[in-house]
């Protein structure tokens, strides 16, 4: 009897430390969720009224979080040393040309890479040097100054685009993946398109002979059957994750082995009704590509992979926010669930998701028609404190923004966001009449909390 009595004891000991470890995250969860609904929400204009800005990319420095640096077509670079009270933009250049589609990420060292596409002879049109390779130009002082860069994937003739790349968090290997085209929108049938794979281990000074790693090829036509929208993503053990869109669904594969092989069939994890490249009125070029993120945090839910797009499942004129996550390394997949939580029947599109490797709390922005009865848009980011059970959201621009699709022809294939410990910076494109803008929003949640 005694001992059933210290037994109990020390079971109920147990249990209330348990308790009260719930009991504080769950405080803290409310917190953020409360810093969220209530911070004032700043914007700040990067570069306005320009006539090709768009396609921004953003970065959080973990060895001093007050340096922030963001990428915007063409060949712009923004940054900032001190918390976003002043922002500077410099031109980058390159012996490869410098051609769109930036892709920026700091390593854990504090070394900040700027990736994009090429264009070595200044072509405004394809040619056999047009968009031949990727490039990734690096800073050690915090975005002032940049290499001239390394070439990635360069394969004759063959077009090297929509590229995106990842870092592992416990060896800074860099990790790419991107779409080879035979011949960009060429329509012939023997044209193929498909996801390629490379990787550095010297912070980027040399790369893998790069590799295909999607099983099936698509065409060349930068569209639904298209294969595209290839983000990597790597956990703390070193496995490398990532899906892309073909097809009307989103395909996953995966390797454990630092990139030196992958699965022999890739793995459908979603269907995407309507396609990747949607029709959203009034607006021009769209789409839905996945994105790809693991949790790399100390949460209840480390290790867990996530995927987030849009498409029209619930109708053409009702495109909407998705997420589907897997717990056990990419074996199954959840049913997808919708992000925007409005009961309205509207367009969402143009997603980006970031997942704080401290918190491990999901963070997506995404375009949004969901308060208006046209085609006036905003700009709204959705959290989860949870896993991505459950989703809230806020509009973050300050006003909307209608596109004149008689002035403006392209919006860019995508906005971002980044977060690390509860820091979260948003970036985006807005148009006014028949220019564009790139627009920032630098949230601190921890502060608020």
């Amino acid at each position: 009897m005694k001992y059933t009595i210290i037994l109990f004891f020390i079971l109920m000991q147990i249990s209330c430390k348990n308790t009260s470890n719930v009991a504080s995250d769950k405080l803290s969860s409310s917190k953020l969720q409360k810093a969220f609904q209530t911070l004032e929400i700043k914007n700040t204009i990067l570069i306005q009224n320009n006539k090709y800005a768009c396609e921004p990319s953003i970065a959080i420095n973990p060895k001093n979080p007050n340096n922030i640096i963001a990428g915007s077509v063409m060949n712009n670079v923004h940054y900032t040393n001190d918390n976003t009270q002043n922002w500077q933009t410099d031109l980058i250049q390159s012996k490869y040309g410098v051609y769109g589609d930036p892709c920026l990420f700091f390593n854990q060292k504090g070394m900040a890479f700027y990736m994009h596409l090429a264009n070595p002879n200044k072509s405004k049109v394809p040619n056999s040097t047009w968009l031949d390779r990727i490039v990734i130009q690096k800073s050690l002082d915090q975005g002032k100054t940049w290499t001239d860069g390394t070439g990635i994937g360069l394969n004759g003739t063959k077009v090297q685009d929509k590229a995106w790349f990842a870092i592992n968090p416990k060896t800074d290997a860099l990790t790419v993946t991107w779409t080879e085209f035979d011949s960009y929108k060429s329509t012939k049938t023997t044209d193929k398109s498909r996801v390629r794979f490379s990787q550095s281990l010297d912070d980027g000074e040399t790369w893998s002979k790069a590799i295909t790693i999607s099983q099936l090829e698509g065409d060349c036509l930068d569209d639904d059957n298209t294969t595209e929208g290839a983000v990597p993503t790597i956990d703390n053990a070193g496995n490398i994750y990532v899906a892309w869109a073909f097809n009307n669904k989103i395909y996953f594969d995966y390797s454990t082995d630092n990139g030196k092989t992958w699965q022999d069939e890739d793995k459908i994890i979603a269907n995407q009704v309507e396609g990747w490249n949607l029709t959203i009125p009034d607006f021009g070029r769209a789409n839905g590509l996945p994105i790809t993120m693991v949790d790399n945090s100390n949460s209840d839910y480390a290790g867990t992979i996530y995927v987030n797009w849009a498409d029209q499942r619930n109708g053409k004129d009702n495109t909407d926010v998705f997420l589907i996550k897997s717990t056990d390394k990419g074996k199954t997949w959840t049913k997808p669930l919708r992000v925007n939580t409005d009961n309205t029947i509207s367009q969402q599109w143009f997603t980006w998701m970031s997942v704080d490797p401290k918190t491990g709390y999901i963070y997506i922005v995404y375009y949004d028609r969901s308060a208006y009865k046209d085609a006036k848009t905003d700009v709204t980011l959705a959290i989860s404190t949870d896993g991505g059970a459950h989703f809230t959201s806020r509009v973050i621009s300050k006003k909307p923004f209608k596109v004149d699709t008689t002035k403006i022809y392209f919006m860019g294939d995508y906005n971002n966001v980044a977060a690390y410990d509860s820091k979260v910076a948003l970036i985006w494109t807005r148009a006014d009449q028949d220019k564009t803008s790139v627009v920032i929003s630098v949230l601190d949640l921890k502060e608020k909390q």
